[in-house]
């Protein structure tokens, strides 16, 4: 791209100090004085008068003043400094604006000044200085340039011209680059799949009251979008007949390969348009991210770093994260460009290719994923608890970053998806933090036995009401209130297993009691209540709470039963579903906390990774090996035993499976349903994974979570569901991993 800018007013020009010297030939001048001298009786000795000087202080202070200010961007300060000429012979306004335009045109990120000698003949004189331009696109252009000073009312001034920016530019000269851009680079799935690739996309989309073949049509299209026929449908169910509905966007190459066939489909509408483009409507849009127009506060920043400001940048996620990796870095000639069409180069530099982004996430499993928690508001996360790798993190409701292009013909959604109160665009998986439950009780069955109170062994009465604050502040287990029979006398184990609030509430009143502060301690070093540090993606810190923090938040004491409301996940605790992930995949791999991460590898095209997956340790569970395991044995028991709150959701599975259901209180309707848990499959080709499933007012975790994670857990052995989920009457799949059905799900969560 280039720019020009109409030449400036140069200010008029000063006869040289040299140039108003004498002109008199020596010799003739020493041959008058000798003549005279020979004509003229010797002279009367007789003091001689003192020699009139110019008190006038060092114009090197007027040039350091002038530069310096030029290295600060305050040109109203520089042009205080010029001589009345000068200011006369160019407006305050085009002065600035010929700074402003080497700045912006040249990517400038600094401007460095040196000067040197100075000389001065009576009211002339002149500094020598070094300029240093620190360019993002061109690297440094260095030039010694002579500023000529007047001495004026009182004082010294500068005798500006465009040569003092930089020497090329004197006569009126306006800079100009001829820029290179290279191609954004793509980002991949960990399989090579793209995620967020350039290239030619289709929008589809229908006129309903054209249709004439619906089955035919839908069943043509709903490959290419990954989507049901029935959900397609839907979309244009109560449009009306002349109204254009649209429906997606397809890979231009995909459409092609079946063009002839969906060119006999009326009322079908294909309209191509070259973009940045998202396959299947965006497999993790939350984590990829999407691009837009460089935001106007950030205008300079952008410019600084060589863009021209009119490219579409990474807003978000992955596309923002790896922005200076995306896009490679940009080249160009920079030109001093004259009103005769002569240009002078400056300098020059080559275009660097951009570098490819593969990810660790599986697209087939993320898209599985984000089917399966379709019609819910909540999150899932699936990790490789050997190394943290996310291999697949969905946030729902979700949105098509393809909307995002304004010349996607499609476009015109993308208010509708920025209107809507669920914010589509939160990731819920890492910005969200939620009341965890009881998911929270893996902590505090670690907390009892670290303390020492407590042993696997260690027998409590679990019954429906519990009284340990008193006969006025009465709790209740979860089974109260429905036709299952508390279990009584129980294990530590067995507590955890059957999700036990009265054992879980006297573990926190003795904690409490022990050391009001050692719950919240151990909790945080299960990972919850700090940051993840998963770095590509924003995410909420969450909050473990403790009496100090209580006193400077609410100006309060901490009291037993904040110790007892924190025993069952209750009170003030807030925690992040990705928290929960990597707590759950430390108990699975044996108490390593892996920090979670979405990059596999940074690449040039055909070269080698500048950045490669490592894994890196967050911090280790403080539990011993027996200690971890009883843990690992009542997680167990919580699938497969009875009595245990989610064995009816994996019954007949197959696979071995671990995990906690979790039920959090809220004050936005019915309790969260939370499940984290891990496979025990220990299969040679195929790792076991880790993670959670959270749903915002879903019920109970028995009923939605657990169900949601035996579904992933199908999908990421077998390939395929084997069982309805409670709200399904099909599978809602058609085959492999490749989501068909996006019905919205009822649940009917269980009291």
């Amino acid at each position: 791209m280039t720019t020009s800018h109409p030449p400036r007013p140069r200010s008029a020009g000063r006869r040289p100090a040299a140039a108003r010297l004498g002109h008199w030939p020596l010799g003739l001048l020493v041959c008058l004085l000798a003549a005279c001298s020979a004509l003229q009786p010797p002279p009367t000795l007789t003091p001689a008068a003192p020699t009139a000087t110019l008190a006038t202080p060092d114009p090197l202070g007027t040039a350091q003043t002038f530069l310096s200010a030029w290295e600060r961007g305050d040109y109203a300060g520089m042009y205080s400094l010029l001589s009345p000429l000068s200011q006369d012979a160019v407006a305050p306004a085009d002065f600035q604006a010929r700074y402003l335009d080497l700045a912006g045109t040249a990517a400038v990120t600094a401007i460095q000044t040196q000067t040197f000698n100075t000389l001065k003949s009576g009211t002339n004189a002149s500094v020598l200085f070094e300029v240093t331009v620190r360019s993002a696109l061109f690297g440094e252009i260095t030039r010694r340039i002579t500023m000529p000073l007047v001495y004026t009312g009182g004082g010294w001034a500068v005798a500006w011209t465009d040569g003092l920016i930089l020497p090329e530019m004197a006569g009126g000269g306006t800079l100009s680059v001829q820029a290179s851009f290279p191609a954004r680079g793509n980002i991949y799935d960990r399989n090579g799949l793209g995620l967020a690739v350039q290239g030619e996309a289709v929008a589809i989309g229908v006129q309903p009251g054209l249709i004439q073949d619906e089955a035919a049509l839908l069943a043509a299209v709903a490959p290419l979008l990954g989507q049901s026929p029935e959900a397609l449908r839907a979309k244009y169910a109560d449009a009306r007949p002349d109204w254009y509905v649209p429906l997606g966007e397809a890979n231009a190459n995909d459409v092609q390969a079946h063009l002839a066939a969906l060119n006999q489909l009326p009322g079908l509408i294909l309209r191509n348009y070259p973009t940045r483009f998202y396959p299947l409507g965006g497999a993790a849009p939350q984590v990829v991210g999407y691009l837009g127009a460089v935001p106007p506060e950030r205008l300079a920043e952008y410019q600084a770093l060589g863009y021209t400001g009119d490219e579409r940048v990474g807003q978000a996620g992955l596309e923002a994260w790896g922005e200076a990796y995306l896009a490679g870095s940009r080249g160009g000639t920079l030109s001093v460009v004259f009103p005769d069409g002569r240009a002078v180069p400056l300098a020059e530099r080559q275009r660097q290719p951009a570098q490819a982004i593969t990810t660790t996430l599986d697209r087939d499993l993320q898209l599985a994923v984000q089917q399966a928690l379709a019609g819910f508001r909540g999150a899932i996360i699936i990790l490789d608890p050997a190394t943290g790798a996310v291999l697949a993190m969905a946030s729902s409701p979700t949105f098509d970053p393809n909307l995002f292009d304004p010349t996607n013909p499609n476009s015109a959604q993308l208010a509708e998806v920025l209107a809507d109160p669920d914010n589509r665009l939160l990731n819920r998986a890492t910005q969200s933090a939620y009341p965890p439950g009881s998911v929270f009780k893996i902590p505090v069955m670690g907390a009892a036995m670290l303390s020492g109170l407590y042993t696997r062994e260690t027998v409590v009465n679990c019954g429906n009401v519990w009284n340990g604050l008193g006969p006025s502040a009465l709790k209740y287990n979860w089974t109260y209130g429905t036709n299952i029979k508390p279990p009584g006398k129980i294990t530590l184990v067995q507590a955890l297993q059957t999700s036990c609030n009265p054992y879980f509430y006297t573990i926190a009143l003795d904690l409490d009691g022990f050391n009001p502060d050692f719950l919240p301690q151990v909790a945080r070093q299960f990972g919850l209540g700090a940051f993840t540090q998963v770095g590509q993606v924003a995410e909420a810190p969450g909050l473990v709470p403790d009496p100090a923090w209580k006193q400077s938040t609410y100006a309060d004491a901490w009291r037993p039963g904040d110790s007892v409301n924190m025993g069952i996940g209750q009170g003030y605790v807030l925690v992040t579903p990705l928290q929960v992930a990597e707590m759950i995949a430390a108990v699975r791999n044996g108490g390593t906390l892996y920090r979670p991460q979405l990059v596999q590898k940074i690449a040039p095209p055909g070269g080698e990774p500048t950045y490669t997956f490592q894994p890196i340790v967050n911090g280790q569970l403080p539990l011993a090996a027996d200690q971890l395991q009883a843990i690992r044995e009542g997680l167990h028991a919580v699938t497969s035993e009875p009595g245990g709150t989610a064995r009816h959701r994996f019954l007949n599975l197959g696979i071995p499976v671990a995990g906690k259901t979790g039920t959090a209180q809220n004050n936005a309707g019915l309790p969260h349903s939370w499940f984290a848990g891990y496979t025990e499959a220990e299969q040679p080709d195929r790792p076991d994974i880790a993670g959670v499933v959270i749903v915002e007012n879903g019920g109970e975790g028995s009923d939605v979570a657990a169900p949601l994670f035996r579904r992933i857990v199908e999908l990421y052995f077998l390939g395929r569901p084997a069982t309805l989920l409670p709200w399904e009457t099909d599978f809602g799949v058609a085959g492999g991993l490749t989501p068909a059905s996006s019905v919205t799900p009822t649940p009917t969560p269980a009291p």
